[in-house]
């Protein structure tokens, strides 16, 4: 019998589950959910279509800063794919949800932002003694090797060598402009040129990340020229490329999560019928792992 048992444990740890106590815990390698008591996650989505009424506004979380994914997104990623202490590298860091989240859920994370006045607004939300432990900001151009050492350095201070969360929300392509610099993506001259300059943000992102662990996108498409500009499945494409496998793809309802855009309607709708296009109401988040 006690073989046998040796022998179940084996085979487990061979399919990367931790096995605490047969008896009351079983997680993955990647996550604290106990696989054990698994009908008590209901409130994890597993399903490929996510709808929330409203963004979140408690728990530090605000809506000031116009393209800042929903903080939901980030709880559902987060429970999904980390560990309590795990480290998020978030490479377009923008108003912070990655960093806020990380700290509600006992998560750190890295952020990378762009913007010298953003990055330092950012900063102001969180306490003197979280900006040591918990969350670290960095400014710098997120596809260039003085970032991806900057981040190097920032790990090895946190005790770690890699980060076991990879969060990308992009600029999608030129549809708002964040800032006047050359470095921002949404200021490449084409919508090629932006594919590009994300595809060197993710290589990064990809080389500092943990062997087997998870990857977020989350992005939208656009219309230009008359026609869809498929930014979320071009920028799979490029994840792909990589060495990312694609683990899902999941359509998130923006009807309510966007600002002022009931003004518009009317407009947008009348813009639709004359052009032969429609309306987007979703976005995809894309999941993938790190072979």
């Amino acid at each position: 019998m006690a073989k046998s048992n040796l022998k179940l444990k084996e085979q487990k740890k061979k399919n990367n589950l931790k096995v605490v106590d047969d008896r009351e815990i079983k997680t993955t390698a990647y996550s604290d959910i106990n696989l054990k008591k698994w009908k008590e996650y209901d409130h994890v989505k597993t399903d490929t279509l996510w709808e929330f009424p409203a963004r979140l506004k408690e728990g530090g979380h605000s809506n000031e800063y116009h393209g800042n994914y929903i903080p939901q997104i980030a709880q559902q990623i987060y429970e999904r794919y980390t560990k309590k202490g795990d480290i998020v590298l978030d490479l377009f860091f923008g108003s912070g949800t990655s960093g806020i989240e990380a700290v509600n859920m006992e998560r750190r994370c890295i952020g990378v932002e762009l913007k010298d006045e953003l990055a330092e607004s950012v900063s102001q939300k969180f306490s003197p003694k979280q900006l040591v432990t918990d969350v670290n900001i960095i400014c710098a151009d997120s596809a260039s090797e003085a970032a991806k050492e900057k981040i190097k350095a920032r790990l090895d201070v946190m005790g770690r060598k890699e980060a076991q969360l990879l969060m990308l929300h992009p600029p999608y392509d030129d549809i708002i402009k964040f800032s006047d610099k050359k470095e921002d993506l949404s200021n490449c001259a084409t919508t090629e040129e932006f594919y590009n300059l994300f595809e060197k943000v993710a290589k990064n992102g990809y080389d500092l990340l943990e062997k087997r662990r998870f990857a977020c996108l989350i992005i939208g498409d656009s219309y230009k020229n008359s026609e869809v500009q498929p930014l979320g499945f071009m920028c799979m494409a490029k994840m792909m490329n990589l060495g990312f496998k694609l683990k899902g793809i999941i359509v998130k309802d923006i009807q309510g999560n966007e600002r002022a855009k009931g003004k518009t309607a009317n407009l947008w709708r009348y813009r639709a019928l004359a052009g032969g296009f429609y309306i987007f109401k979703h976005e995809y988040v894309m999941v993938f792992q790190k072979a």
